[in-house]
């Protein structure tokens, strides 16, 4: 199972890139594996604010609808656009081209409560997720 390094990760699975104080944020690999073919992304608009752990969005494949939920409080910047032509990207690079937001991280505290790509992995092991 894919777990980058270099980025924090929520206990829900979504995945966060930290520069400066901007986040880009979307679904793990592990995640995406579970839902199966993503057929539909809903996602806010810019310049909304989240606290941390808010649904953003929803995410629905061929199995599951899930929300999606924000790994650190802040503002939408921007919005992955290219998912509502091609919700499919989530499945196929979802540490790419498969980003859902970007935010303006508020509360730089928020991301000590995320987990490293270690303790992820530990996490999906427990969990039983892990490969």
């Amino acid at each position: 199972m894919q777990v980058p390094e270099g980025l924090k990760y929520t206990r829900e699975h979504e995945w966060i890139k930290v520069e400066g104080d901007r986040g880009q944020v979307g679904i793990t690999h592990y995640a995406q594996d579970q839902l199966g073919d993503v057929v539909f992304v809903e996602l806010p608009k810019k310049g909304r604010s989240l606290r941390q752990m808010e649904p953003f969005g929803v995410i629905e494949s061929v199995k599951a609808v899930s929300d999606l939920y924000c790994p650190a409080g802040g503002e939408v910047l921007e919005v992955n656009g290219e998912l509502e032509r091609k919700p499919e990207l989530v499945n196929g690079d979802p540490y790419g081209a498969g980003w859902m937001i970007r935010v303006k991280i508020t509360n730089p505290k928020d991301l000590d409560k995320l987990l490293s790509a270690s303790e992820y992995s530990a996490y999906l092991k427990q969990a039983g997720g892990g490969h």
